[in-house]
């Protein structure tokens, strides 16, 4: 089981449903959303997973961004987007998660049939004390010992897999990196399943800006079933002007390497493909949905669940 967690931006959540609404999502993908903001495009989201009947996985009370609902599930302020979302999320396919922060208390009539998230030791007193009755249907921790011996039931390992820099133009003093091998590893190591924040990595920030350089990440199966990460950068890096003519450099760099390295295609990767054909710049936002397609089809591929 591969849980990928997003943090429901808008490229993600359109990632997500491009890739439903093909098909190109096996059910052993189960997607994490921590939303960020309340919008119609999370409203869609969910629904399109309900129509699908393709589990969800969707947290109650997220950690970061501006998502207007407290701990016990109402909205601060009444919104008829929100009574569309509650009831979305209360059908059969969104499995509820909580996480569990700094020793907050948090109150659940029945955990079995949701997922806690811990990242800490200091969090587990709250946790043991919110499942001391049921255990969760599934935890997710990281790969820290005094965390996982106290953890009840099954485990989920989640890894910050990606290696942010500062700058994009910084991702080519190592063009080629190591992402994760959990995809095999984690059955062996007392795991059902991994997770992991794809190409855009844990860290989360609101705001935006023009950047100097145009980077896109791609990650690949190697030779050895490692999952790697392939990074494109722009050439001319000097100024944060002609991002468009940046992105056509490092997207004519990412055709030209992928084919001659015969990387899996995927619906994101021949994307990429289509917009260097066309001399097409599509928007930094998606660039990372592309990126991010590509990602989550390669582990449906890699799991055996598509072709």
């Amino acid at each position: 089981m591969y849980f990928p967690f997003l943090r429901g931006r808008q490229f993600e959540l359109l990632a997500l449903r491009e890739l439903l609404e093909k098909d190109l999502i096996g059910d052993n993908i189960v997607p994490i959303i921590e939303p960020v903001k309340l919008s119609s495009s999370l409203l869609k989201t969910v629904e399109l997973f309900n129509k699908k009947n393709h589990k969800l996985v969707f947290v109650q009370n997220p950690s970061v961004g501006a998502y207007p609902v407290s701990m016990d599930g109402e909205k601060q302020d009444e919104d008829p987007l929100y009574g569309k979302l509650k009831i979305e999320l209360d059908k059969g396919n969104v499995i509820k998660a909580y996480i569990f922060q700094d020793n907050n208390e948090i109150v659940v009539s029945d955990m079995k049939d949701s997922i806690a998230i811990i990242d800490s030791v200091d969090d587990i007193s709250s946790y043991l004390e919110a499942c001391k009755n049921e255990k969760p249907l599934y935890t997710i921790i990281p790969d820290r010992r005094s965390i996982k011996r106290n953890v009840k039931g099954e485990k989920i390992i989640l890894e910050d897999s990606f290696i942010k820099q500062k700058r994009n133009v910084d991702y080519k003093n190592n063009t080629d990196e190591f992402f994760s091998d959990w995809h095999r590893e984690y059955i062996e190591e007392g795991y059902s399943g991994f997770s992991d924040y794809s190409i855009v990595g844990s860290e989360y920030s609101e705001s935006g800006f023009a950047p100097i350089a145009v980077a896109i990440h791609i990650v690949y199966l190697s030779s050895d079933d490692d999952l790697r990460v392939h990074h494109f950068v722009s050439e001319h890096n000097i100024n944060n002007r002609d991002i468009a003519g940046k992105f056509g450099e490092a997207v004519s760099e990412l055709k030209h390497w992928c084919i001659e390295n015969k990387i899996q295609e995927t619906k994101g990767l021949k994307a990429f493909y289509d917009y260097c054909d066309k001399g097409r710049f599509p928007g930094l936002g998606v660039v990372k949905k592309c990126s991010i397609m590509h990602h989550l089809e390669l582990m449906s591929k890699r799991l055996g669940e598509i072709k």
